[in-house]
């Protein structure tokens, strides 16, 4: 009985997550006036010219080119420096290494609403607003709290027997943390990079702020120009919505194998 009361919740859940998804394509395959006078009906007729029309109108290709530069710069900044960071905190049991380690997991419950304003006047300052820099950047300092905890946790666990061992080699740290140790945070590299992505990709609020040359903004940001102020046209908002998740759903389908392997490596000791 238990097994079906489960089997059933675990059914709902999953037709709460799958629905939104189900009507968001059907509704980008209905013209206009379908929607209007049906909203929650099935097509009677299926068109492509939404797709088309939203494709145009949010830049798409430039907001896939500018969504994949930040996110790519955002990954190799953020796993480098957080990993960098993370040994020293791992490795020196002292009093300041615990509470620097304190300080940067209260860094991550911190909305980025609240440092919105800070940012804005520091890249302002910095001349990094309408770069690919600036954002970058900020999202690297945004999400290096969530990076420390991920490799910190992972290098507490690694025995420095490793270490010793490739000290007696004549390997100095910095040989040692890239060749010994760096390779064998792939599993939580890979966590982590899931996570950073769809964060990054995802994202509306910083460069919305921070960037207001056409030429630069990303996918989503393209996306969400389509809505006015005081208008809502849902044929084109819908195929907008899927065009800016569609190079992630296609990342991920492609490399899914890759990204399971990534997740569960280390999680059953052998």
């Amino acid at each position: 009985m238990s097994a079906l009361i489960g089997d059933v919740l675990l059914t709902i859940t999953v037709l709460l997550i799958v629905a939104p998804f189900v009507y968001t394509v059907i509704a980008s395959l209905r013209p206009a006036a379908d929607i209007t006078a049906d909203p929650l009906g099935l097509p009677t007729r299926i068109t492509f010219d939404n797709f088309a029309n939203a494709f145009a109108k949010m830049n798409y290709a430039q907001g896939v080119l500018s969504s994949t530069v930040v996110l790519l710069g955002s990954l190799l900044l953020t796993i480098l420096l957080g990993a960098l960071a993370a040994y020293p905190l791992a490795r020196i049991t002292r009093r300041w290494t615990t509470w620097t380690y304190r300080l940067f997991i209260a860094g991550s419950t911190v909305p980025i609403f609240v440092l919105i304003a800070p940012l804005y006047l520091l890249l302002r300052d910095l001349g990094l607003l309408n770069s690919y820099q600036g954002l970058i950047l900020t999202y690297a300092a945004i999400n290096l709290p969530v990076a420390i905890f991920f490799y910190t946790s992972f290098f507490r666990q690694i025995p420095l027997e490793l270490e010793e061992a490739a000290a007696l080699d004549g390997a100095g740290s910095v040989r040692t943390f890239f060749v010994v140790l760096f390779p064998l945070l792939r599993p939580i590299t890979a966590t982590l990079a899931t996570f950073l992505t769809i964060t990054v990709w995802n994202d509306l609020v910083v460069p919305l702020v921070f960037v207001q040359n056409p030429a630069l903004k990303t996918v989503m940001v393209n996306a969400y120009s389509l809505v006015g102020s005081y208008s809502l046209d849902p044929s084109l908002l819908f195929p907008a919505a899927l065009l800016g998740v569609a190079p992630l759903l296609v990342v991920f389908v492609i490399l899914q194998r890759q990204v399971v392997a990534g997740l569960t490596m280390g999680a059953v000791k052998s």
